[in-house]
């Protein structure tokens, strides 16, 4: 028999929403630790991406949440990313029901945060740099935090965020929750549950390396000077792609050598602002862009699904990061491509790392263009039609440039035409009869002031003779001075 929700004590106006949302029947790792979050206790688990960790944590957490008071949270959720900080935001808020759940990064402005913080929010999801300066700030205090929860907390170490975090805990109430959830249970998360933790029930889910697994690993040798046109065969051969670099410098300058060579490239990074880094996921998730190209800011924490090809730009600093990287492909049961450009003095480098994986006897050297060779029939396929589809909309965008590109250049759509016919008919019928005006007058030119040029009435604007003009009657003084025979 099938467990469901309410089964494991879920609340119901919690079943209810979920309900709304297509989900009926939990993940194993649902399954394992709702009802013991449910009951209060402290949680340990260990689970890949993409597994349901954020329902596992999520429900507990409504459900025992209750009415905060201004700037004093009670529960709190720590992220190592914006985007997945915003992300668990969203996906609590589609089931929160009355909950006050607001989330707070860098990034962004301070004023919309100091505003919610003010109202009162009851569960906070925070980055934690973010949340350290609000704290400093007076802007929250997390002395009546019950519950708190740290999503990916390995993520968190190796991004230098330990320290933070335990100055965070050691703020929160003695008595309160603590759940832990990490892909790995190195040392530094081993050393967290030992500190903040009490009695922890410890879940583990799927196999401790499962999203590199399912990927075909492949690499090619070449020189520094080549990699960007490798990245750019293999984004063309197979998309959406995520190219991953070391530095954030680095991403912007493939991401413009990657647009150069015809590839629609994004660079995401934690330079960008936060708006730049929405629109570039926009773009990627929408297919405007084949590929991000990305800073290990993007390995853990952005959740994109479909992504054919991950291609390591630079070599990772270690197996940790090959694995996270990897990980964006290859994805629920999906399968997807890794493919490492190498330097040939980073040959010996690579080896140790490959055999550390246990990939070794499984990679192979393939040649960019040839990627979509190993790629699965389907994904060949619908790769095919939005190549088609592009193609297409290419094919459209020079027959309205050829129809509209000599009007757009001054004007849009098609009223520049008739305008420029009345223009060049027009203008004849005023220039004859202002040559035929000048003709007959032209002796008043030489005798009167008022056939002055437009230089001569600027000059004589401020002798005060605009009123007669405004009023619309003939002004006496205005006809002498026209009857009056000019000085010159």
């Amino acid at each position: 028999m099938s467990t469901n929700f309410s089964s494991l004590g879920v609340p119901e106006f919690i079943c209810e929403a979920l309900a709304r949302q297509g989900i009926q029947e939990p993940f194993e790792i649902q399954e394992k630790t709702i009802q013991e979050g449910l009951d209060g206790k402290d949680i340990c688990g260990r689970a890949p991406t993409g597994s349901g960790k954020t329902l596992a944590f999520g429900i507990p957490l409504v459900a025992r949440t209750k009415a905060s008071k201004p700037r004093n949270p009670q529960s709190l959720v720590l992220a190592p990313t914006r985007e997945l900080a915003e992300q668990i935001c969203n996906e609590l808020r589609a089931f929160g029901g009355k909950r006050n759940i607001f989330v707070v990064y860098g990034g962004v402005g301070y004023g919309p945060q100091r505003k919610a913080l003010s109202k009162g929010v009851d569960i906070l999801v925070a980055c934690p740099g973010r949340l350290e300066d609000l704290i400093e700030q007076g802007e929250v205090n997390l002395g009546s935090v019950q519950q708190v929860v740290i999503d990916e907390a390995d993520r968190m170490a190796d991004m230098g965020f330990m320290p933070a975090i335990s100055r965070i805990l050691d703020q929160t109430s003695n008595k309160r929750q603590t759940i832990l959830f990490s892909a790995t249970l190195d040392k530094e998360v081993a050393q967290l549950k030992k500190r903040y933790q009490r009695d922890p029930v410890l879940h583990e889910v799927g196999e401790r390396t499962p999203d590199i697994t399912k990927a075909t690993h492949t690499f090619m040798i070449a020189k520094k000077s080549e990699k960007s046109i490798a990245a750019a065969e293999a984004v063309k051969a197979i998309w959406p792609a995520i190219v991953f670099c070391r530095t954030r410098h680095g991403s912007d300058r493939l991401a413009k050598q990657l647009k150069k060579l015809g590839v629609d490239a994004e660079a995401i990074h934690g330079g960008k602002s936060q708006h730049q880094r929405k629109r570039a996921l926009q773009n990627f998730t929408t297919g405007r862009a084949q590929t991000l190209v990305a800073t290990d800011v993007a390995a853990r924490g952005i959740h994109v699904d479909g992504v054919e090809l991950v291609v390591h730009y630079d070599l990772p600093e270690d197996h940790k990061a090959y694995i996270h990287r990897s990980g964006r492909t290859a994805r629920a049961g999906n399968e997807g491509i890794v493919f490492s450009i190498i330097q040939p003095e980073q040959k010996r480098t690579a080896e140790k790392m490959q055999t550390r994986l246990g990939i070794s006897k499984a990679i192979q050297r393939v040649e960019p263009e040839r990627l979509s060779e190993l790629s699965p029939g389907v994904s060949r396929k619908s790769r095919t039609e939005k190549q088609l589809g592009q193609d297409s909309r290419e094919k459209s965008k020079p027959e309205e440039k050829a129809t509209y590109g000599k009007p757009s250049k001054k004007h849009n759509g098609q009223k520049p035409k008739s305008r420029s016919k009345a223009s060049h008919h027009k203008p004849k019928g005023k220039s004859s009869s202002n040559k035929h005006k000048k003709k007959t007058n032209n002796k008043h030119v030489k005798k009167h002031a008022s056939q002055k040029p437009k230089s001569n009435q600027n000059k004589n604007q401020n002798r005060k003779k605009s009123s007669p003009k405004s009023s619309g009657r003939p002004n006496r003084k205005a006809r002498r001075a026209h009857l009056q025979p000019s000085n010159r």
